[in-house]
């Protein structure tokens, strides 16, 4: 087995945060790190956030649905600096709580609160069939999202009769449009071999600008093909089947290190069939 597995891989890496620490790992295992962010800053609109969570303490609220740990933790440290930590844990205590995500899930549980429900797999869909077994009808649905929209989920709670309150703590501002325009124009011209995504908004943003500038076929058939995609979780996975790219690696465990360590495990697969088959 070759000591530097990636050897010779070029690996575009769209995640804006830790991009450098991502690229020495597959630096090490001899591939070619190329940074190309397909996601900007994240904006925080504090404002927004506080005038939520003040109604939220002030009405009653049947479910708290959570998405993301740094979403527990961005509503915890705005109630506390509006004076109203202690009635947001009693609202909180009142409240079932569902949540996606072991990070949620861990968040939750530092709060010394346990989810009523949460996903098998840590997808948006794992959740929904959990929430699938509560009679959801009439209730006070707060949900913290995780930067996006969530139509999917949202659409299910209002089908099963839930008043939903969506709470976005934090948004996703698209990258520059050339690192888009660049990235987009690598993986269709096969200068890339492989994408690694660490989260959904960048799913987003590259599959909505090759849409928009009537790229979308072309990329498509670039991931069916040379490109291979891979996402550092289960959520980015399921984000990336959603548009329609069938192929994607996914490490057991959502960490930057397992998923270098995933894709090169892919690559070495590939050379085994490839030394196979000209035997």
């Amino acid at each position: 087995m070759r000591t530097q597995r990636l050897a010779g891989i070029r690996v575009a890496l769209t995640g804006p945060r830790k991009a450098e620490e991502m690229g020495r790992m597959v630096e090490k295992q001899g591939g070619i790190p190329l940074i190309r962010p397909a996601q900007g800053t994240v904006f925080l609109d504090d404002g927004e956030v506080e005038r939520e969570l003040a109604r939220l303490v002030e009405e009653s609220v049947d479910w708290f649905i959570f998405t993301t740990g740094v979403g527990v933790e961005t509503l915890l440290g705005s109630a506390r600096n509006l004076g109203l930590e202690q009635r947001f844990h009693e609202r909180l205590q009142q409240a079932r709580i569902a949540a996606r995500g072991y990070k949620a899930v861990l968040a939750v549980r530092k709060l010394g609160l346990n989810p009523v429900a949460r996903d098998d797999d840590g997808t948006t869909a794992g959740l929904i069939r959990e929430l699938a077994a509560f009679d959801l009808s009439g209730c006070r649905v707060a949900l913290q999202l995780h930067g996006d929209p969530a139509p999917r989920l949202v659409g299910f709670l209002r089908e099963r009769g839930a008043i939903c309150r969506e709470i976005l703590p934090y948004r996703h501002i698209p990258p520059e449009e050339a690192s888009l325009r660049q990235l987009t124009a690598e993986i269709i011209s096969g200068g890339v071999d492989a994408v690694a995504f660490t989260s959904g908004p960048q799913v987003r943003f590259l599959l909505a600008y090759a849409r928009d500038t009537g790229q979308l076929p072309e990329l498509m058939q670039a991931f069916r093909t040379h490109a291979v995609a891979a996402a550092v979780g289960k959520f980015t996975a399921e984000c990336l089947r959603e548009e329609g790219v069938g192929r994607v690696v996914v490490p057991k465990e959502e960490r930057m290190a397992k998923l270098v360590q995933a894709l090169a495990d892919y690559f070495d697969r590939r050379e085994g069939l490839t030394n196979e088959g000209a035997i």
